[in-house]
C-alpha cells in the first residue's frame, strides 16, 4: 500500500509544481533560479538518446520519469528519496528533463527552469510540424547538419537494426515516405482524438508509429539515424509476438499485417475508410473457373464442363497490395549463368489447384504496392526464387489491366517508382535494404540499417526486388 501512495504523489508532482508557482506568482513571487539555472553548460547533448522506452534505468517504471541530460540515463521521480534526486546527488548532475511533461528541473534543489537554450532538446523528444512545413517537405532537397556534425536529408534517415528488425526498418522506412500517408502522421492531431475500446492496445501502433515518423523527418536531429525501438516494442506487442525484434521476419507478412493493423486502430472497418485505404486500396474482380483433372478421358472433361460448378465465377474483392507470380527460376541465363527476366510482371492468370483465376482491376489506389512472390513455403523448408525483375521505374501503364468500365473512369493509370524493398541471400539468412525516392532532390538513395548512399536508378533494376511502391502520375 505505501509503494502505491508513492506512485501516485510521483505522477502529481508536476502538478503539483504547478500549483506552487501559480501561488507564487500570484503573490508577485518567482524562484529567481529559475531563469539562471548556473548548470545548463553541463549538459551533454551529444548523449542524449530519446528513441528508447521511458522507464526508469532502476525500478523500471514507466511513471514520472525523467532524464539526467549530463550522462542521459532515465530515472523515475524527483523527491527526496526518488532515484533521480539520488543521482543528482551521488554524481553532481543537477539538470533533469521530464519526459512526459517536457519541463526542466534543478535537483537536488527541486527548482524549475526556465531557459529557450533548452527548446532544441525538447523539440527532439517531441518534434512538431506546422501545415506549412509539411506542405515544403517535397519541394526542396536541403541538407540539414545534426548535432553529432553529420549532414542528412529529412526522410532520408537509417533505422538502427537491434539484431534482426532489418525485416521491419525497410517496410517503415518505405512507409514513411509516401507522401499522404506521412503527411497525415506527421500531424498528431489527425488521430489523437481517436477513441478506442477500454483495454485496446492496438492504438498503441498509431501512437508510435507516429512518433517514428516525426523523428525521421525532424530536421533538427541531434543525430543522423534514428532507433525504431519503441515502434518496435509495440508492433512485439500488438502482434502477440508473431513479429520480433530478435528473429528475422517476412516484410511481406509484417506490411501486410502492419497496414490491416493501423487501419483497424484508427477506426476503419470494411465499410469505414482510414488513410490507410485512402492511399492503398484498391478493387478487383476476380474470375475463377474449375478445371477437370488432367488424366481424365477427353470425352469425361468435355461433360464436367457442362456442369454448374465448372462454369466461371465472378467475384469482387479490395485489396491493400497485388502479389506477382514469378515464373520458374531460371527463366533463361546468360553468357555469364546468370537468371534474367527481361520484362515486368502484373496479375493475369493463375493457375491453382485446378482452379483458373483470373484477375481485372477495377479501382487504382493513389500508391499502388507490388509484392513479388519469391519465396515458397512447405513443410520442410523455404526455397528463394532469385529471379531478376527488368522492371521500368517510371510510366508503368495499368491501363490494359483494368475491366472496360474502370478504363473510362479511370483517367490516370501511370504509376512511377517511389521505394523498392530489396531481399538478399538465403530465405531465412538473408538481410534486407531498400531504394527510396526523394522527392525534393530527384535522387535515389539505398538504405540498409545505418548506412545511406546514394544510387542510380538504373541500379535499381539488378536487385531481386520484393516490395515495391509505385505512385499514380498525376
Amino acid at each position: 500500500m505505501i509503494a502505491g501512495v508513492k506512485r501516485e504523489r510521483d505522477v502529481d508532482e508536476d502538478e503539483e509544481e504547478e500549483v506552487r508557482v501559480k501561488i507564487g506568482r500570484s503573490h508577485g513571487f518567482e524562484d529567481k533560479r529559475s531563469r539562471h539555472c548556473p548548470y545548463l553548460d553541463t549538459i551533454n547533448r551529444s548523449v542524449l538518446d530519446f528513441d528508447f522506452e521511458k522507464l526508469c534505468s532502476i525500478s523500471l517504471s514507466h511513471i514520472n520519469v525523467y532524464a539526467c541530460l549530463i550522462c542521459g540515463k532515465y530515472f523515475q521521480g524527483r523527491g527526496q528519496k526518488s532515484h533521480a534526486y539520488i543521482h543528482s546527488v551521488q554524481f553532481t548532475h543537477h539538470v533533469f528533463l521530464n519526459l512526459h511533461t517536457l519541463k526542466f528541473y534543478c535537483l537536488p534543489d527541486n527548482y524549475k527552469i526556465i531557459d529557450s537554450s533548452l527548446e532544441d532538446i525538447t523539440y527532439v523528444l517531441k518534434p512538431t510540424f506546422t501545415k506549412q512545413h509539411i506542405a515544403g517537405l517535397d519541394k526542396h532537397g536541403k541538407l540539414y547538419r545534426a548535432y553529432d556534425g553529420t549532414t542528412y536529408l529529412p526522410g532520408i534517415v537509417g533505422l538502427n537494426n537491434i539484431k534482426a528488425n532489418d525485416y521491419a526498418n525497410v517496410v517503415l522506412q518505405a512507409l514513411s515516405n509516401v507522401p499522404p500517408l506521412r503527411n497525415y502522421f506527421l500531424e498528431e492531431d489527425n488521430y489523437c482524438r481517436i477513441r478506442r475500446p477500454p483495454g485496446d492496445i492496438m492504438f498503441l501502433l498509431v501512437q508510435r508509429f507516429g512518433e517514428l515518423m516525426r523523428k525521421l523527418w525532424n530536421p533538427r536531429n541531434f543525430k543522423a539515424h534514428v532507433s525504431p525501438h519503441e515502434m518496435l516494442q509495440a508492433v512485439v506487442l500488438c502482434s502477440k509476438k508473431t513479429f520480433q525484434i530478435t528473429k528475422q521476419g517476412d516484410a511481406v507478412d509484417f506490411l501486410s499485417w502492419f497496414l490491416n493493423a493501423l487501419h483497424g486502430a484508427l477506426g476503419g472497418t470494411k465499410k469505414k475508410t482510414s488513410i490507410i485505404t485512402k492511399v492503398f486500396q484498391g478493387s478487383m474482380r476476380i474470375f475463377s473457373k474449375k478445371l477437370p483433372h488432367p488424366d481424365l478421358p477427353a470425352e469425361e472433361k468435355e461433360a464436367l464442363l457442362l456442369k454448374d460448378e465448372y462454369q466461371e465465377k465472378m467475384s469482387e474483392s479490395t485489396f491493400l497490395y497485388l502479389t506477382l507470380d514469378l515464373p520458374t527460376a531460371p527463366l533463361y541465363k546468360d553468357e555469364k549463368d546468370n537468371e534474367k527476366v527481361i520484362y515486368f510482371l502484373y496479375p493475369l492468370n493463375i493457375l491453382n489447384e485446378n482452379f483458373l483465376k483470373r484477375f481485372q482491376l477495377t479501382k487504382l489506389p493513389p500508391y499502388l504496392v507490388f509484392c513479388i512472390k519469391r519465396f515458397t513455403k512447405n513443410n520442410f523448408f523455404v526455397e528463394k526464387n532469385p529471379t531478376i525483375v527488368n522492371f521500368p521505374i517510371t510510366n508503368v501503364d495499368l491501363r490494359e489491366y483494368l475491366t472496360e468500365e474502370a478504363q473510362v473512369t479511370e483517367k490516370i493509370t501511370t504509376y512511377d517508382l517511389v521505394a523498392n524493398i530489396v531481399h538478399d541471400g538465403k530465405p531465412t539468412e538473408g538481410s534486407y535494404r531498400i531504394h527510396v525516392l526523394h522527392h525534393g532532390t530527384g535522387k535515389w538513395y539505398e538504405l540498409q540499417d545505418l548506412q545511406v548512399i546514394d544510387i542510380l536508378p538504373q541500379m535499381i533494376t539488378l536487385s531481386e526486388a520484393y516490395i515495391q511502391k509505385p505512385d499514380l502520375v498525376c
